[in-house]
């Protein structure tokens, strides 16, 4: 069956799961307290970029499925399904704030009781929260709205910027934390048009469900940080960091995934989700060690390439010009959170050098906290025009395979520091560049 379903919060999480939903055949109502956003998003305008979310939001506004308001009144009277997809920002001891959640809930129970509703509600939280929040939450109706039936539901979220909308229509699971038989069954049925190809729905207790969010991201964080710990002691030996990964990921133990040296990671998820969990673990007396040492592996990564910029040249930037390919965090998304392409940004104007820098999806993000700090390039080209050196600090797929030879003629010198090791060693030498990556030797360009 089709359901009412009202999502509260209109980010990167809310926009997606309620666009999904609603391309199954539900009736899904966003809700959120920012006006401009709201009237945006009810013309099909989409304030983030995703790939291939504006197609299905657009087919579903046509088909009435999907509706944007700032009422979230209407929301608790019309909707037998709420799902919270409000932000958890950390704070600053790592600690996630949730502020929002738990306002949220109060305010929800209160229109429970001012509408009278009878029926039975679902609350669904897909925020990512420290284990016990469900319980939290289903403290506060059971407070506010004591009479009222509501099940709290612990949901948590598993997509990938850049591969959201695949990430939702094909899952690789879905994790429900509930107690309730009746929530149970209804999560089921709402998922079940998703797991066809046999992904499965598991059932877990609310704090094991809350946990694994966690756990993922830590777990892929760390393997992640395992690579760029390793890339160091490659660069000393001079092994390549790009021959290992591919000796270990053909491992079905190890797997391919998330084995990519680099800048580190950044984005919404990992820094805050490890900081948040490593919080968590301190405060029950259960230190997480492997993961506060990928934490100080990725934070020191970054340092590390800086630190390889500013020897290469003598410790004298003052002046010097560089151009950067890459503001996001990482490819196919504009979110600059946490970006490493910023850390370098910063250390290079505090030293006095001049940026301009290119990205294909997020200037209008890195405008908003970098100003006019930088200069910025409407093509790779415009960025690297008299610069002393290229830094590659994103994957995306147009930098693959640029002109060298245009490269060669715009650089002051035939100079690139590729944060994401996106070149192979023989063709940067063929082609005569200075080429310094990461977890493998630098190479001198060759004569020729």
């Amino acid at each position: 069956m089709s359901y009412r379903i009202a999502v509260i919060g209109t980010g990167y999480v809310g926009l997606v799961t309620g666009t999904c939903l609603a391309d199954v055949g539900n009736f899904v109502l966003c809700i959120d307290v920012d006006p401009t956003k709201v009237a945006r998003l009810s013309q099909g305008d989409i304030p983030i970029y995703e790939p291939g979310l504006d197609l299905v939001l657009d087919r579903n506004i046509r088909e009435k499925r999907i509706s944007f308001s700032l009422d979230l009144s209407e929301a608790v009277r019309t909707c037998e399904i709420l799902m919270f997809c409000l932000p958890t920002p950390p704070g600053k001891d790592g600690e996630a704030d949730l502020e929002q959640v738990m306002a949220t809930a109060q305010r929800v129970g209160e229109l429970l009781n001012a509408h009278n509703i009878v029926e039975p509600r679902i609350i669904i939280n897909k925020s990512t929260v420290p284990v016990g929040t469900t319980a939290r939450v289903a403290a506060v109706f059971a407070t506010v709205a004591p009479e009222r039936r509501v099940d709290v539901v612990s949901n948590p979220e598993f997509l990938r910027e850049g591969f959201a909308v695949d990430d939702f229509m094909k899952p690789d699971r879905i994790v429900v934390g509930t107690s309730s038989p009746y929530a149970s069954e209804i999560m089921k049925d709402l998922y079940e048009p998703f797991v066809r190809g046999g992904a499965p729905i598991l059932i877990f207790d609310e704090k094991s469900a809350e946990v694994t969010k966690y756990a993922a991201n830590a777990y892929l964080a760390t393997k992640i940080s395992f690579m760029n710990d390793l890339s160091e002691y490659c660069e000393a030996v001079g092994a390549d960091i790009e021959k290992i990964r591919l000796g270990i990921g053909t491992d079905g133990r190890i797997g391919k995934r998330f084995l990519f040296s680099g800048i580190g990671y950044g984005g919404s998820c990992f820094p805050k989700d490890v900081k948040a969990i490593i919080h968590a673990a301190n405060e029950a007396g259960t230190p997480l060690e492997i993961v506060e040492a990928s934490k100080h592996v990725n934070d020191r990564q970054v340092r590390r390439f800086i630190d390889r910029i500013i020897n290469r040249f003598d410790n004298k930037l003052d002046g010097r010009d560089f151009g950067i390919w890459g503001l996001s965090f990482k490819p196919n998304t504009d979110d600059v959170r946490e970006a490493p392409a910023f850390v370098i940004i910063d250390a290079l104007l505090k030293a006095g050098a001049v940026v301009r820098a290119y990205d294909p999806e997020a200037t209008a993000s890195a405008k908003r906290v970098l100003g006019d700090s930088v200069l910025y390039a409407d093509t790779p080209y415009e960025a690297i025009d008299g610069a002393d050196a290229l830094i590659i600090a994103t994957e995306w797929n147009e930098f693959r395979k640029p002109d060298m030879l245009k490269m060669k003629s715009l650089l002051m010198r035939p100079l690139i520091f590729d944060g994401r090791n996106i070149y192979d060693l023989e063709d940067m030498a063929a082609d005569g560049f200075e080429y310094h990556s990461v977890g493998r030797a630098s190479v001198e360009p060759r004569d020729t």
